[in-house]
């Protein structure tokens, strides 16, 4: 199980190319992300509780904006390295996603 990441700066296409809308990418933290995100409660307030890890999850820029301060609020508690790395990665990516007008972050669970 992991979650893969990619910056769009649009909807992205679920059939066909999302290629056209791709900005940036992260696949190398998949298992780590997954795994700190596992505890999370899909029912609390949280936004990130919301990231589905077994199928795929967009926030468009306003959910992004909320769920920055949850990722980066995990990662200063976060006790395991690989982790804090790959909920860092989140929390810059969802800090982009903010900051792009229009854009999407997709969580691309297996």
């Amino acid at each position: 199980m992991g979650i893969e990441l990619e910056l769009h700066s649009g909807r992205p296409r679920r059939k066909g190319s999302s290629r056209d809308t791709l900005l940036r990418g992260s696949y190398r933290h998949g298992e780590a992300l997954a795994t700190a995100l596992s505890p999370l409660d899909r029912h609390g307030s949280g936004k990130l509780g919301w990231v589905d890890p077994y199928g795929d999850t967009l926030f468009n820029e306003q959910e992004a904006r909320i769920a920055h301060e949850e990722a980066t609020a995990l990662a200063q508690r976060c006790a395991d390295e690989r982790q804090k790395a790959a909920l860092l990665d989140l929390a810059e990516l969802l800090e982009a996603c903010a900051a792009t007008p229009g854009s999407y972050l997709w969580f691309m669970g297996d």
